[in-house]
């Protein structure tokens, strides 16, 4: 490990002994000053949840099954915070109640009574022990939205007793919550955080001051995390959609009410919007860039059907560092970027320089997208850069993930260094270029890549290269490089000859993958971000061995 990597770790370890020392401290001074908490009677609205619903998620738990996470748990009548659960992402989404969005589908007296005797287990059993997974922030700050914004599940025909153990478990969340927002790392929690208690501002009595006061504080995150461009600081296309899911009905909630809004709420809202639309496909689905998964198509039209910023998507996204060239019935999209921070490479995926096309109503060439609900070594695998439509060196990630149980997984000894060009050839084709430094250290290489579309579409070129990297270290002995294009499960691959793929969408839609000169193989490859899971897929792949062979070129075209 270089030092500079060793540093870096240190740094990592004592920011993370500081968080686990504030949120410590946070518990013990929110045990000591329990009998200052002041329980609200009521609460004045249920903010709305634009998620999707499911009849038999609601059905399922109302025979005591819970499928949540890609599992079924059956509790055969007992709490399900009384048995073992099966994974600790189950456990999350258990405790997260996020679930109780689909009771609404099925809003029955006996289903109210079911997710309202869930709720009075948890207060029971995790109301008081601030440990585990129940209270850590991103559970808790998702518990917190759900328990308001389904709040007319969960007490409708309540008794008064009930009623009142409820809004208690609610005020002790949103008092830790503030104590332990400082806590949390730079990211998406920290920014969920600050929504949930500006949401509870609101749908609490509350003095005027500390609802303007809770919406300054998310004016700053909103500020902190959301970049020029609208992009998000994690790079995550999917956490647009997830953070606008939380934004809407927070703004609808404030306009409701009469209450002033936060100041950059509605800017940030728009500015948003044009960055969430430059990463949909033309099948309509996100792309699967740095940790973004499946995109449920009812929950993304939600969001889309409030959005006032109507307008072609942008070229680039100079902030989030990502290029979008397009055509009538072509989209390719391109990572020119890495981890903005160290702290943010925690779930930054080593895909630079990867992209992503589709044509007509299909995607064609992907990456492999990360598992929603799947352990940590599938994690780390989707993270690689194997995983990604791009080159690797020596099956070498451009950047390298570390593991630690103390601070997490991160990268390091990477991308330090990207130079992107974009520019119209004589043709007005649309060209981008772009290098990375990420196999300079360990080998000596830079990574070149340019892709171009052509001006009428139906052809995409591109062009990989290892060039020695200036002031020498390359090394003499041959590498193996291999060129990886990741096809979407639905697109039947044919071949043609040694040098040429056909790939067919089921609606007909046709392509031709070629390389001149060189073989393209078919392989087997698995796609992690499936709705139903991981689902097999295939890969083109082409290797080559640099110093001798340092470039290859290959070429997209629509078959007629």
């Amino acid at each position: 490990m270089q030092l500079a990597d060793r540093r870096r770790l240190v740094s990592f370890g004592l920011r993370e002994l500081g968080r686990r020392l504030c949120r410590r401290t946070a518990s013990l001074r929110l045990a000591l000053t329990s009998f200052t908490l002041k329980i609200p009677e009521r609460l004045i609205v249920a903010p709305t949840d634009l998620h999707s619903i499911d009849l038999f998620v609601a059905e399922e738990i109302l025979e005591d099954r819970f499928p949540l996470a890609g599992t079924v748990l059956t509790t055969y009548g007992e709490s399900p915070f009384a048995v073992q659960l099966p994974s600790k992402i189950f456990a999350e989404r258990l405790h997260s109640f996020t679930w109780l969005r689909h009771i609404r589908a099925n809003k029955t007296e006996e289903a109210c009574a079911q997710a309202r005797s869930i709720v009075a287990d948890w207060i029971t059993l995790h109301g008081r022990n601030r440990s585990g997974v129940a209270w850590e922030a991103n559970v808790m700050a998702e518990r917190v939205i759900a328990w308001l914004s389904h709040s007319t599940v969960v007490l409708q025909g309540a008794e008064a007793g009930f009623y009142r153990r409820f809004m208690r478990s609610l005020a002790q969340q949103v008092r830790y919550l503030k104590k332990i927002a400082g806590c949390v790392p730079e990211g998406e929690t920290r920014l969920r955080i600050r929504i949930a208690l500006a949401m509870a501002s609101i749908s609490m009595p509350t003095r005027n001051a500390y609802i303007r006061r809770e919406g300054q504080k998310l004016d700053r995150e909103l500020e902190r995390q959301i970049l020029a461009d609208g992009g998000h600081v994690s790079r995550n296309p999917r956490a647009l959609l997830d953070i606008l899911i939380d934004l809407l009905p927070l703004r609808q909630t404030y306009i409701n009410l009469g209450h002033e809004l936060p100041q950059k709420l509605i800017p940030t809202i728009d500015r948003m919007y044009p960055a969430l639309r430059f990463f949909r496909h033309q099948d309509g689905d996100l792309a699967l860039f740095n940790g973004a998964s499946s995109t449920p198509a009812s929950e993304l039209m939600s969001v889309l059907r409030y959005d006032e910023t109507a307008g072609k998507p942008f070229k680039s996204l100079p902030h989030m560092n990502y290029h979008r060239l397009t055509s009538e019935n072509e989209t390719v999209i391109v990572d020119t970027g890495r981890a903005l921070s160290p702290e943010l490479s925690r779930t930054a995926h080593a895909g630079c320089l990867s992209f992503e096309m589709s044509a007509g109503r299909h995607r064609f060439i992907i990456n492999c997208g990360a598992p929603k609900f799947a352990g940590r070594n599938y994690r780390t695998i989707a993270r690689a850069t194997a995983a990604h439509s791009t080159v690797t060196l020596n099956e070498t990630s451009s950047s390298r993930i570390l593991r630690s149980r103390f601070s997490g997984p991160f990268l390091i000894s990477g991308v330090s260094r990207i130079e992107v060009e974009r520019s119209d050839d004589q043709h007005g084709n649309d060209w981008l270029r772009a290098r990375h430094d990420g196999y300079v250290r360990q080998f000596g290489y830079v990574h070149e890549r340019e892709i171009g579309l052509s001006l009428k579409g139906g052809k995409i070129k591109g062009h990989d290269r290892l060039v020695p990297a200036e002031g020498g270290g390359a090394s003499d002995e041959p590498l193996l490089a291999t060129a990886r294009f990741h096809v979407h499960p639905v697109i039947h691959l044919s071949r043609q000859d040694e040098e040429s793929v056909t790939m067919q969408a089921p609606d007909g839609e046709t392509w031709v993958f070629s390389a001149p000169g060189l073989a393209v193989a078919i392989e087997e490859d698995i796609f992690f971000a499936d709705a139903s899971g991981f689902r097999p897929s295939q890969q083109l792949v082409i290797e080559f061995s640099p110093p001798a062979v340092s470039e290859i070129r290959w070429m997209m075209r629509r078959s007629e």
